[in-house]
């Protein structure tokens, strides 16, 4: 059986680790061609300072089905995305699939700052890297795709409502990015490129897991200390979802939404790799919106 993105080319961004490693992971798992782009690189770390590498995701990315393919790059810096954009054109001629991920944003973020103490520096550099890095990779990636019709433009977020998310900073720029996938959906609609945007739930991230003390194979461990993390999900479960919209004939009428990963699992009948089908938003509503006083 052929594999039902075999044959496709995709580019994500922001593809060391977390989300973006997920995503790239299950786009090779369906048999895509996938470029893998970040700062973290075997010769050398970003300023993130953690282990995981393009390279490693790049070999996951083959291992699992498809042709990973590691290329650095600054994504503040138009040029080195210029270059990723004309390889791939060179190499294969086409990209059908884009995903904006980079986000490189735990250190600039200041939880529990009210927004006249935040230091106005670091949201530059969180606005720089969470917002303007995705609209560069579009605006420079659109070209080649507008020469294959049915592209699709995904935005990696966090949330899918009106609410706030705990901090001004962290709010401003995730809700910049779903207006974002809204505005490309609208401007590209006559191009015959889908723009979209997906948030996960709670993402088991290697920092995440290394932030509570556990691993993948004891994550539940961490339950005894925050009982959410009971319903959090591997970056692979929204991998996997994605890779469903990208194989999806009809995606085009999701244009410029903003979908999630537990709604896209109940309907692409999607399962994490432990078999479980996590729902954060049934979770959030029962146990957060909802939960007794």
């Amino acid at each position: 059986m052929t594999p039902p993105l075999a044959g496709k080319v995709a580019l994500v961004t922001g593809a060391t680790r977390g989300a973006g490693r997920g995503i790239a992971v299950e786009l090779g798992a369906a048999g895509a061609t996938v470029y893998v782009t970040g700062r973290s690189t075997r010769a050398a770390r970003s300023d993130l300072n953690r282990p995981e590498t393009i390279e490693e995701t790049a070999e996951l990315v083959t291992e699992a089905g498809g042709t990973g393919i590691a290329v650095r790059c600054d994504h503040t810096r138009p040029a080195e995305v210029a270059a990723v954009v004309d390889r791939v054109r060179a190499e294969y001629g086409r990209l059908n699939l884009l995903v904006n991920d980079v986000w490189g944003g735990d250190p600039l973020t200041e939880w529990g700052t009210p927004f006249w103490e935040l230091d106005l520096d670091k949201l530059g550099v969180l606005w720089e890297r969470a917002v303007l890095t995705h609209l560069i990779a579009s605006q420079l990636a659109v070209p080649l795709m507008q020469e294959h019709s049915g592209g699709l433009i995904v935005e990696v977020t966090d949330g899918d409502g009106a609410h706030y998310r705990g901090n001004l900073a962290y709010d401003l720029v995730k809700t910049a990015v779903n207006r974002l996938a809204l505005a490309q959906a609208e401007e590209l609609r006559p191009h015959g490129i889908t723009a979209l945007a997906v948030t996960p739930g709670f993402l088991r991230s290697e920092a995440m897991l290394d932030g509570f003390g556990v691993t993948e194979a004891n994550w539940r461990d961490a339950g005894r200390r925050d009982p959410h993390f009971l319903a959090s999900e591997t970056p692979r479960f929204i991998g996997r979802v994605i890779a469903a919209l990208a194989a999806d004939p009809d995606v085009k009428h999701r244009n410029g939404q903003v979908l999630t990963s537990w709604d896209l699992a109940e309907e692409y009948n999607v399962d994490d790799l432990d078999g479980r089908r996590p729902h954060w938003g049934r979770h959030f509503a029962d146990n957060v919106l909802n939960a007794p006083a």
